[in-house]
């Protein structure tokens, strides 16, 4: 036996880096590894994982409201604003994304209304 413990390290190591390189194969994989990670408020992982899966496919509306949601957690606001416009002309009868597209604007309105006050 003690010969056998040193090579299943090495073996270990290869397989679990095999895992680690294997891409996600799809838009919904990578998805739902993004809203995994920006529930633990990860959004720079979470926004790239979202535009992974819309770069893989660009009509998931899910892909570009979640995108939408990263962008606006990170301050892109302008970018958050496209995402959002794109899922809901990808999917117009969401009530989920339109009451997301709905609340990004009221948030946003109270911004650009603070910035004019400060000038």
């Amino acid at each position: 036996m003690e010969g056998g413990g040193p090579l299943i390290v090495p073996l270990l190591s290869v397989l679990l880096a095999a895992g680690a390189a294997k891409p996600a194969s799809s838009s919904r994989a990578e998805l739902r590894f993004g809203i995994e990670v920006a529930r633990k408020g990860l959004w720079e992982e979470a926004r790239f994982r979202f535009e992974r899966a819309v770069h893989l496919d660009p009509q998931n509306a899910s892909a570009l409201n979640n995108l939408g949601v990263a962008l606006e957690q990170q301050g892109n606001f302008e970018g958050a604003r496209a995402a959002y416009e794109k899922a809901l002309e990808l999917k117009a009868g969401s009530l989920y994304i339109q009451q997301n597209y709905d609340l990004f604007r009221e948030s946003d309105e109270k911004r650009n209304r603070k910035a004019k006050t400060r000038r």
